[in-house]
């Protein structure tokens, strides 16, 4: 099977693994979405044993996120559903937590838009809802890389960073609960749903 590696995973993985302890501690079943490679959910599916956690992305990624859960042995974690926001409905699972990192500059404005509020529409009240990369706030570039970063992205066709506030006017149904600062200038953003 194709097991792939992305450095960048194994560099955030623990300081997103200290965060999600502290959210995640009342969750049971947590919905990935954007697994990647794969490496991500078995590294916080193992180290969150009291959750079930659920992954998913587009069909050409399910063998790597496949491989990697083979790997791992665990029984908490679920191998990966076919979900493409803006494509694919939201899966039909209930979940009680959401986590998603490095998908939102990927995405286009109108599915980053439409992952905000499928995930306040389908997150019951008090779920919690994990969100992970570069965020600009008050519609700036919080460094001189990810302005980069971001020009590269828009030329690749990709969205690009998009902006907390943004997010904010997007996510009806959610709460911004906490904006964490992470390493090489990421957010870990925070929301519940009411």
């Amino acid at each position: 099977m194709s097991k792939d590696f992305a450095s960048h995973c194994e560099r955030n993985k623990q300081p997103i693994l200290d965060q999600l302890k502290v959210y995640f501690a009342s969750s049971r079943h947590v919905l990935e979405i954007g697994s990647g490679t794969g490496q991500h959910a078995v590294f916080f599916a193992e180290k969150l044993p009291h959750l079930v956690w659920h992954t998913s992305d587009r069909i050409e990624n399910h063998a790597s996120v496949k491989a990697w859960i083979s790997e791992s042995k665990l029984d908490n974690i679920v191998l990966p559903l076919e979900f493409t926001i803006g494509r694919d409905p939201w899966p039909a699972i209930q979940v009680d937590g959401v986590f998603t990192a490095n998908t939102t500059h990927i995405m286009q404005p109108a599915e980053a838009k439409l992952m905000m509020e499928l995930v306040a529409a389908n997150l019951p009240r008090d779920g919690v809802f994990c969100q992970y990369g570069p965020m600009n706030m008050d519609g700036k570039y919080t460094s001189k890389s990810n302005q980069d970063f971001d020009q590269t992205l828009k030329n690749k066709g990709y969205g690009g960073i998009r902006s907390v506030e943004e997010l904010v006017s997007w996510g009806q149904g959610l709460q911004l609960v906490e904006k964490i600062p992470m390493p090489t200038n990421n957010f870990l953003l925070v929301w519940k749903a009411f």
